[in-house]
């Protein structure tokens, strides 16, 4: 109960850093686009996108280093949080190390051999490059502290951190109206000062509430050891994760060039702001689920990744629906000038999202396990295959959105290896998750779409029928997530959660 409590809190709390910063990435992605121009825009996706195409060791490692603090701090007094994090900050300083290494070479003979930009833009092309490069190096480093703030637990921290990154820019939207220099390097070079503020931020934070957090320089072979085993693992899934979203995007850019770029940034975009909170929900869960592994409650943890997993898409489903029907309508609301293929790439990012938003709770209790082997050469290679599909789709004529039908297909391939391979090595009942979540969220996505669908034909375009479709749309999701998506014992808690909610503000007010 008292978990159940604390995952609640600091949904809250994440859910209240995720309405400014939606906010925020909305306005300032209108903006940046109108002042940028739609070239420019595209521009600094697909570069920016090339840098995170080195980011695979990042991430591999951010995950890494989260699953270890949260086993650490699980094990209670058995742990030794600050070995682990002195050991975890000298890898991050050393992999920045060799991920400029490897930008300054290879990624800097790609971007000006191989890329497609507009003639008198290379320039300004390579500037973003150096500076997005800087920038990523920076966000290598502070993997540890944002570590440690998840694995403690201290959303709140974490929340407020990103509402002060959310305000910082929105000035540097402001500034880049004013420059009357080459506005796409001053927005390049603004968000590295940004990171290096934040990254000040989250390390003094770090030391000051966590006294574990204090990196002394005393290098732990054995846990450096069992860090990098599972690293070296993992890499094969973060690899398979850049190829199939940033190598897609250079692929677009080869293609059809920078336009495309631009439409599928914007969209993804809005998609990151809608996916926040579900993602939100189980940034919150994901350190319990951990904690439950450590701790040998397994049948604890299974019961909270059946719920994260249906609950997270039941809250996407409803968020994303009336997106997706009224794109058209909300992109020309957002945007002054909507680039080309923007509303099909939404809704594709849209669908495939709502699938991984299941999975999440399986990767997280894979990585529990710490047996990644087999989970990351399977999983790993099908998702690999987004890029090769793509390069042939597009070398048979196909338009740009193949890429994502492609993106969609290997998504649903990969949630069903999940499974598979988490009932053969942690015993995950893979029978009663589809009964219960997977089945029932596809049986509650069709008859929700069906009734915002079929309203489409009869209340017509403009504001009014914007309005009656997104209410029906929210209505229906969360009418059908209830009666359908939820079980009997999983509908008297929110029966019985609404009523003591009731009841306060009857008593509040009475």
């Amino acid at each position: 109960m008292q978990n159940n409590k604390r995952i609640a809190k600091n949904t809250l709390a994440l859910y209240a850093r995720m309405l400014f910063t939606m906010a925020v990435s909305f306005y300032t992605s209108r903006v940046v686009l109108d002042v940028l121009g739609e070239t420019d825009f595209g521009i600094y996706n697909v570069v920016g996108g090339l840098v995170t195409m080195f980011s695979f060791l990042g991430g591999a490692l951010a995950t890494a280093t989260q699953r270890f603090f949260s086993m650490e701090i699980g094990r209670g007094e058995g742990g030794d949080v600050r070995r682990m994090f002195s050991t975890a900050v000298m890898i991050h300083v050393v992999l920045a190390g060799v991920i400029v290494v490897a930008g300054e070479t290879v990624g800097l003979w790609f971007l000006n051999s191989c890329m497609n930009f507009p003639p008198g833009r290379y320039a300004a092309a390579n500037w973003v490059y150096q500076l997005s490069l800087a920038t990523f190096a920076i966000d290598v480093m502070s993997v540890p502290y944002n570590a440690a703030l998840i694995a403690y637990e201290r959303m709140k921290a974490f929340a407020y951190v990103s509402i002060v990154e959310a305000a910082l820019k929105l000035g540097v939207v402001f500034l880049i109206t004013l420059t009357t220099h080459d506005k796409l390097v001053v927005y390049a070079a603004l968000l590295a000062a940004l990171a290096v503020a934040i990254r000040l931020i989250y390390g003094w934070y770090c030391r000051r509430h966590f006294p574990a957090c204090r990196c002394d320089l005393k290098w732990d072979r054995a846990r450096a050891r069992g860090m990098m085993s599972f690293l070296s693992w993992n890499l094969i899934g973060s690899l398979a994760g850049v190829g199939k979203e940033q190598g897609v995007n250079v692929l677009l850019n080869i293609f059809f060039g920078t336009a495309v770029n631009a439409a599928r940034g914007v969209a993804y975009q809005a998609m990151n702001a809608i996916a926040g909170f579900a993602s939100n929900f189980q940034m919150a869960m994901n350190p319990q689920i951990i904690k439950m592994y450590a701790a040998d409650e397994k049948d604890a943890m299974f019961r909270l990744v059946f719920r994260g997993s249906k609950y997270s898409f039941l809250l996407l489903l409803a968020l994303s629906l009336p997106v997706a029907v009224e794109a058209p309508f909300i992109l020309g609301l957002w945007l002054k000038e909507v680039p080309e293929h923007t509303v099909i790439f939404l809704r594709l990012v849209l669908a495939t999202t709502l699938i991984d938003s299941l999975s999440t709770p399986l990767i997280t209790a894979m990585h529990a396990s710490g047996k990644v082997r087999d989970y990351q050469i399977v999983v790993g290679g099908l998702s690999l295959l987004t890029l090769p599909l793509a390069y042939v789709l597009f070398r048979l004529g196909y338009p740009p959105q193949a890429a994502m039908w492609a993106g969609l297909a290997v998504s649903v391939a990969c949630h069903f290896a999940r499974q598979l391979l988490l009932r053969a090595t942690i015993g995950f009942p893979m029978g009663s998750f589809l009964r219960s979540v997977s089945l029932r969220v596809l049986l509650v996505t069709a008859l929700s779409a069906a009734v915002p669908l079929a309203a489409c034909g009869v209340v017509g375009g403009g504001w009014a029928g914007f309005v009656a479709v997104c209410l029906l749309s929210v209505v229906s999701a969360a009418g059908f997530g209830y009666a359908v998506g939820m079980e009997k014992n999983e509908r008297a808690f929110v029966r019985g959660k609404a009523a003591m909610m009731l009841g306060k503000v009857l008593k509040k007010h009475g």
